[in-house]
């Protein structure tokens, strides 16, 4: 489909709309609260994972894990104890950086004098770690800023909050290239060269950036107030309307404050952070959602309808909020128990053979300048259509049927597919799913939306591909039933 055609309109929509879920969804937290918004808005209920669940047909929920992972579904009106699931899923996290536990750093003269011997050339740095495979060289000169979960403690209850500094306050230079000896290559200790600045002795009063602290503070293991420069721990409690000594824990993220953007002359480019995976985030939940709003369908459909968005998938998925955990099989086998002629005992073992899981993850795209990093004749291309992923050892889960079954599928939604194959040799990445295909015994395929630089802290993709993506997986969702039912 071009850019110019009849579409066009349509296009542009589904690209603004996903640059405005980008800009807000700045860590897994925050794009689990977005979709969750998102979800509410189109009548779907919240379910909590310690409830007695009973969900009726033709109704919408969701729930969450961890804050960070959500799994939203919608009950056919025809579905029966041991019909299938129709399941799309992605995952809400991306490479980044996180600031350590212990993160207070100090220029190297401050730790070696005393405090009445600062001079304006003190600098306090934040320890941070490495969090995914990311190509952390472009996390050098830019304007990084802080979000994350807060953890406090107030009236003796822990109380969760998100924050989002949104201003730049982190910064990584670049060493000056005056100061290279080999200034043809750029190499970087994760551990001492990727240490933001966070402010300047200079800017601080004494008083406020070496505080004494009380004996209470340094025993009482909730305490935090040592393990954190005194000026970062003012800024995360401002935002999250509490003291300092009231905060607990912490989980921060560091990000660039340069935002999302539908770009390029014809408005045919998405730039920004976080594309992978948070493309396959919002085109799944975005189209489970305009999937129900065809009444007419949801009341005839068979199945129960998925959208998942997982947490840790770029660290090996292995978590109580990764797609590895049994959290998903816990949540299909309480929906096939939970429903009013919930009778089967084998009902979940059933439902299994009925259902098909697409995995929504980002592509590689052929890049112009490094065509000769792609198999000669899987070169997917902009605005070419989704991207079906295939690995002949299974680092994908696609299989000849999965693929054939989308086809069909595609070709009622009328949107375009290319195919990608690895070069033999080039090593090859992997999702989640080969982790739930092998898990739960689901046909499954892999599929994504074509995109270059990705693992960059701003990677850049195609405005069709996001129109493309959330139409084939809501017709999807409308039309698999009736495809398996056709498989001989």
């Amino acid at each position: 489909m071009s850019v110019a055609g009849p579409a066009c309109a349509e296009v542009r929509k589904a690209a603004a709309d996903l640059v405005s879920f980008l800009n807000k969804a700045v860590t897994p937290f925050h794009a689990v609260d977005e979709c969750s918004r998102m979800l509410r808005e189109a009548g779907f209920r919240e379910l909590k994972e310690t409830e007695h669940w009973k969900v009726q047909p033709k109704q919408k929920y969701f729930v969450t894990k961890n804050r960070s992972a959500i799994l939203a579904f919608a009950v056919g009106g025809a579905y029966k104890s041991g019909n299938g699931f129709s399941i799309v899923v992605g995952h809400t996290d991306s490479p980044c950086l996180r600031v350590k536990p212990v993160s207070a750093l100090k220029s190297e003269k401050f730790l070696q004098a005393s405090h009445f011997f600062l001079d304006d050339t003190t600098v306090f740095q934040v320890g941070v770690s490495t969090y995914g495979g990311g190509l952390w060289r472009t996390w050098f000169d830019r304007d990084l800023s802080l979000a994350g979960q807060v953890v406090i403690i107030q009236n003796n209850s822990i109380v969760r909050k998100l924050i989002n500094v949104e201003k730049p306050i982190l910064f990584i230079p670049n060493l000056a290239i005056h100061l290279e000896t080999d200034r043809t290559k750029f190499e970087c200790n994760n551990e001492s060269n990727l240490r933001p600045i966070l402010a300047s002795y200079a800017a601080l009063e004494l008083n406020k950036c070496d505080e004494k602290k009380s004996d209470a503070e340094e025993t009482d293991p909730r305490k935090v107030v040592k393990d954190h420069h005194s000026v970062l721990l003012d800024l995360v409690a401002k935002h999250a309307n509490c003291t300092p000594e009231e905060i607990i824990d912490m989980d921060l993220y560091l990000y660039d404050t340069q935002p999302a953007v539908v770009a390029g002359v014809k408005d045919e480019f998405v730039s920004g952070a976080r594309l992978d995976n948070l493309i396959g985030t919002y085109t799944s939940v975005r189209g489970l959602i305009e999937s129900v709003e065809n009444a007419a369908s949801l009341e005839s459909d068979m199945n129960i309808r998925i959208a998942a968005c997982y947490d840790n998938e770029e660290c090996g998925s292995q978590s109580a909020q990764g797609a590895e955990s049994a959290f998903t099989e816990w949540v299909l086998r309480r929906l096939s128990a939970a429903t009013a002629d919930a009778k089967n005992p084998v009902a979940f073992e059933e439902a299994i053979g009925k259902s098909y899981l697409i995995s929504a993850d980002q592509a590689h795209a052929c890049h112009p300048n490094y065509a000769s990093k792609h198999e000669d004749n899987h070169r997917p291309a902009f605005h070419g259509g989704v991207v079906v992923k295939i690995n002949h050892n299974q680092r994908y889960a696609t299989t000849g049927l999965t693929h054939a079954i989308l086809k069909q599928i595609a070709h009622v939604a009328e949107v375009p597919l290319q195919k990608v194959v690895v070069r033999n040799d080039s090593p090859c990445g992997s999702t989640v799913g080969p982790i739930l295909s092998s898990g739960l015994g689901l046909q499954s395929i892999d599929v994504g939306c074509p995109s270059l630089a990705m693992h960059s802290i701003r990677e850049f993709g195609d405005t069709t591909g996001i129109y493309h993506a959330k139409k084939l997986y809501s017709t999807f969702f409308q039309q698999l039933p009736s495809v398996l039912q056709s498989l001989q």
